[in-house]
């Protein structure tokens, strides 16, 4: 009896999680979704905030490289420059970290032991 009530209780915090986030997303269009002109403050953000947020992930995610042992930070500097490459070349920001991921993985796995 004690695991169906588990699975209940799971499918519940699923099912509010799940509203949060629609409702969270939806806000803005139906908070705004009436406006014919876009508020300059979010065409700012818009603008500005998505290269901001990709920096920070960038600085965040080579803070602990060190260049000076083991790889030297080879594997990292491949990376970034196929996920850059890429992402210029396809514009598909799911092919590029998708494909960075793997290529990472492969390279600290099988290339650089």
């Amino acid at each position: 009896m004690s695991g169906t009530i588990g699975i209940v209780a799971s499918v519940l915090i699923i099912g509010v999680v799940a509203l949060a986030n629609i409702i969270t997303r939806a806000f803005p269009f139906v908070l705004l979704g009436r406006r014919k002109k876009i508020h300059p403050i979010v065409s700012y953000l818009g603008k500005y905030l998505p290269p901001a947020i990709i920096a920070t992930l960038v600085i965040f995610c080579l803070k602990d490289v060190t260049f000076t042992t083991g790889t030297h930070g080879i594997p990292e500097l491949i990376c970034v420059s196929v996920v850059a490459g890429l992402h210029l070349w396809k514009k598909n920001i799911l092919l590029s970290i998708g494909t960075g991921t793997i290529l990472y993985m492969v390279l600290i796995q099988q290339v650089f032991i």
